[in-house]
């Protein structure tokens, strides 16, 4: 899925039509970058996600399992419960993975050809000796980070599991795999079209600047507002095909996953 998280930080970074490097198109975009940056133009930045994925993931399940057996404790809907787990997760998990976007977000930004590209370890220190590993180094878009993982989690995890108890349990194994994929890839598809304005506010804070070395995107509803000024509307959904593409059935996979195995630890450990 990697190809379409470069897509879409490329369509996120770029500054409307009058940016000479804007795409045309999602196809255009394919096509431009495999023509200047090759094949491998399509996985810069693939270490920190890597690296971050395994942690990142564990974070998020395990907190929303914490969350929710603390919310029990409170007089809360069953329903609620499960939307402030998620934003509890969300919200974890955005602390554990913000340095990795911080440096993945700068790699694919850089549209030299891959083998030109500094190494993920040489582009990390870069941040680091420069700007240290505060709001402004490798913990810089925090906020938006903590937004779109929140908004998104909340929503996921929150429609997920209240649909799924609306939804009539299926006695046949693969009519009930499919009931849970697709109510998997209708929660992964509306979080995303939710979160996304903050998707794009993070990319603009962690991405390279329109003027080098002046900071204009610095917070994230700020950077919203900017954006939503100078572009329009429709510049907070930048990036939006190549979103869904990834974590609608991403989502669905992902909560698949963790139910099957899940279920399946529970009846032999």
């Amino acid at each position: 899925m990697h190809p379409l998280d470069v897509v879409k930080t490329r369509f996120q970074i770029q500054r409307g039509k009058t940016d000479p490097t804007s795409y045309k198109s999602l196809g255009d975009s394919f096509r431009t970058i495999f023509r200047t940056e090759g094949l491998l133009g399509f996985y810069k930045g693939i270490l920190p996600p890597i690296m971050a994925e395994t942690p990142k993931r564990a974070v998020k399940f395990f907190t929303f399992e914490q969350y929710k057996k603390l919310l029990g404790l409170a007089s809360l809907s069953p329903g609620l419960t499960f939307a402030v787990a998620g934003l509890g997760s969300g919200l974890t998990e955005a602390v554990v993975v913000n340095p990795f976007e911080v440096v993945k977000v700068s790699l694919q930004a850089n549209r030299n050809a891959f083998s030109e590209q500094p190494s993920t370890f040489v582009q990390a220190r870069r941040i680091i000796a420069r700007d240290g590993l505060g709001f402004r180094g490798l913990n810089k878009g925090l906020t938006a980070t903590l937004g779109r993982h929140g908004v998104f989690n909340m929503i996921y995890f929150g429609f997920y599991f209240n649909v799924k108890n609306i939804i009539p349990v299926n006695e046949d194994p693969t009519l009930e795999f499919l009931r849970k994929f697709g109510i998997g890839l209708v929660s992964g598809t509306i979080a995303s079209i939710i979160n996304i304005p903050f998707d794009v506010a993070k990319s603009r804070i962690q991405g390279p600047q329109p003027v080098p070395g002046e900071i204009k995107y610095r917070t994230c509803f700020k950077t919203m507002a900017t954006v939503y000024k100078e572009e329009g509307f429709l510049a907070l959904y930048k990036g939006f095909v190549p979103k869904i593409m990834r974590l609608g059935p991403g989502g669905a996979v992902m909560l698949l996953v963790y139910e099957y195995a899940y279920a399946w630890l529970q009846e032999n450990w």
